[in-house]
């Protein structure tokens, strides 16, 4: 073990009037397993999201030293209490019955003044009890990725967990070939998943599975312990945020990529950025993730394999839930989801309010983006362009190739636009506020891994900064609006990354 970077006082906090504990940690060793951090050799400082840092109250004038001491497991602020904690799930479909955090570590939670809880968690940090002989490491790439995406999503307004910091080392990690061990630390209300619920059901512990639904209505869901069922009300609460998470995530063109039932969050959340995409070309059977050769997470999918998920939550809740009202909550999933969906791409396209025979304007919409090969981001914000008053393809300045399709759509657009009072201009300024200029494209975070494995941190920090804001226009960026490059390499993402 290294010697430690630095040596603050135990109370000497850098969380401005938050205090740490872990109530998950609480709950005993049915839940979770104290496990030490191991440090990476020669810690670096990558970035800080200062965004994210006021989540916590994270003293932004607390020196930098302390902080890469914290994320490398060398320092632990008093009420720390790393554990890494016990779940199951379904990954690819097939059941496996145990997993478990391998290369993350719960410090505990902030209690801010606010009231709120964000848990602290290390991933990376070394092996665990449940690392199934794995390292406990994670790579630089992988963790910028992570880092950057986390951020990212929450520029875009989707519910995600963040992403406070991350460092970089000279402690060499195998994969597919020599890499650095990084770690970055996440925040996250709560990172309890479908698979925990999925774990004590499956080895018949129904007073685990009480305890655990009773630690989230305490601590995330009080005002649910008035319902006349308040498990079924936590069921209930647990499908509506994830329909809603999966109209966003198709709004902005995401894809997860590995949406096993434990890379499912009970809070609603986007969990674990591993093979993630952003769609670049509307392609609704995009596979971002290159080990998915069945293409069962391409993104089209997305919105059913929530729907399947839910399903295992449910069976994972049923020895607290009447099975009558579990399959009643789940048949209320795809009217949340279609309802969230529409509202969205309405938006998208600039209706104010709903019509009979939207649905089938932003179907055809999509359609014709396929048709045509657009860009599926660009191809929304250049939209914003079209006038109520102009004739032809000439507003679309380029967007689309000129063909009747594209025309005929164009003609019953102008018409549905001027069914509203609005004028084109704050049509225009209503649809850049939900159609993002910037995204974190496959092309862009490897121009930053490959700077950072040589020592050049500079454009992650710019990254970051750009993606917080990603709907606001700045001078001098413009080459990240851009798809990749015709003719550029693909970059292969898989679990591994």
């Amino acid at each position: 073990m290294n010697t430690p970077t630095a040596s603050p006082s135990p109370n000497d906090s850098p969380f401005a009037g938050g205090r740490l504990v872990n109530h998950f940690a609480r709950m005993g060793v049915d839940f979770a397993r104290s496990t030490a951090p191991v440090p990476l050799h020669n810690p670096r400082l990558v970035d800080l999201s200062t965004d994210a840092a006021k989540n916590i109250g994270w003293r932004l004038d607390t020196p930098e030293q302390k902080l890469v001491a914290l994320l490398n497991g060398e320092w632990l602020p008093e009420g720390a209490q790393p554990v890494a904690s016990i779940y199951a799930g379904h990954q690819f479909g097939s059941w496996v019955s145990q997993l478990g955090d391998g290369r993350a570590l719960l410090l505990g939670q902030i209690e801010t003044t606010d009231g709120d809880l964000w848990e602290l968690q290390l991933k990376g940090s070394g092996p665990t009890d449940f690392s199934r002989q794995g390292d406990g490491r994670a790579v630089l790439r992988s963790t910028i990725r992570e880092y950057l995406c986390s951020e990212a999503m929450h520029g875009l307004g989707v519910p995600t967990t963040r992403a406070l910091a991350m460092i970089d080392s000279d402690t060499p990690v195998y994969r597919e070939e020599v890499e650095t061990g990084a770690v970055v630390m996440r925040l996250a209300p709560s990172f309890v998943r479908f698979g925990h619920f999925e774990l004590f059901a499956s080895r018949g512990q129904v007073e685990q599975v009480r305890q655990l639904a009773d630690h989230l209505l305490k601590h995330y869901r009080p005002h649910l312990l008035d319902s006349p069922k308040p498990y079924l009300a936590l069921y209930r609460d647990v499908i509506g945020r994830t329909a809603k998470l999966m109209a966003m995530w198709q709004s902005v063109g995401f894809s997860h990529g590995v949406m096993n039932s434990d890379n499912m969050s009970i809070l609603g959340l986007t969990l674990d950025y591993g093979p993630f995409g952003f769609m670049e070309t509307y392609q609704p059977g995009y596979i971002c993730n290159h080990s998915d050769h069945s293409g069962r997470y391409a993104y089209s999918k997305q919105p059913n394999i929530a729907l399947w998920n839910l399903a295992c939550l449910g069976n994972g809740m049923l020895p607290i839930l009447d099975l009558a009202d579990a399959k009643q909550a789940l048949e209320g999933y795809r009217d949340i989801y279609t309802r969230e969906f529409y509202e969205r791409f309405r938006a998208k396209l600039g209706l104010v309010d709903e019509q009979i025979g939207d649905h089938l304007l932003v179907d055809d919409w999509l359609q014709l983006m396929h048709h045509q090969g657009l860009d599926f981001s660009n191809g929304f914000r250049n939209l914003s362009a079209v006038t109520q008053s102009g004739n032809g393809l000439e507003s679309l300045a380029g967007l689309a190739e000129a063909d009747s399709r594209t025309e005929d759509w164009l003609i019953r657009y102008r018409a549905r636009l001027q069914q509203q009072d609005l004028a084109d201009s704050v049509r225009e300024e209503a649809m850049n506020r939900v159609n993002p200029l910037y995204l974190l494209r496959n092309h862009l975070a490897q121009t930053a891994i490959e700077l950072a494995q040589h020592g050049d941190y500079s454009e992650v920090r710019r990254l970051r900064e750009l993606l917080a804001d990603p709907f606001n226009y700045r001078p001098g960026h413009g080459r990240y609006t851009q798809p990749a490059p015709a003719g550029s390499a693909e970059f292969a993402v898989s679990c591994s990354s």
